[in-house]
């Protein structure tokens, strides 16, 4: 296996996670909540499992752009 095809292996394997992991954060949100437009104008703050999986997206979508831009750049 060769390196194109290992960064797209991963990228495609970090591509599923990630819309796993927004379909777990959106569980919640009514479907107006998913487009904006919210119920209740108040603000909450994160806590606990639901922190640590907001953090846990921002972490795996800057991966994601990396890698994207590394395939791009080998490809």
């Amino acid at each position: 296996m060769d390196l194109k095809t290992a960064l797209l292996i991963v990228q495609i394997i970090l591509a599923i996670v990630m819309v796993v992991v927004l379909l777990m954060q959106a569980k919640g949100s009514t479907l107006g909540g998913l487009f904006g437009g919210s119920d209740s104008s108040v603000y909450r703050t994160r806590r606990g499992f639901e922190k640590t999986l907001f953090q846990f997206t921002i972490g795996l979508s800057i991966v994601f752009f990396l890698i994207a831009l590394i395939s791009s750049i080998v490809i």
